[in-house]
């Protein structure tokens, strides 16, 4: 089963319900793949908009 990811906030999730931004609205259409281990000094992390660590797709459709 691919992974699914929030069309919002483009966090790569498991469950039902995004814990980032508490939205169900996902997509298993996305392509490429950034892991953010601290968003405070990750420059991908501040241009992506992303203030918590995981894993995130950078386009989402």
């Amino acid at each position: 089963m691919p992974e699914k990811v929030c069309k919002t906030c483009h966090r790569v999730v498991e469950g039902k319900i995004c814990p980032v931004c508490k939205t169900s609205s996902f997509s298993t259409d996305w392509s490429g793949y950034v892991i953010i281990l601290d968003p405070k000094r990750s420059e991908i992390a501040k241009k992506m908009g992303v203030d918590i660590k995981g894993k995130y797709a950078l386009k989402v459709r």
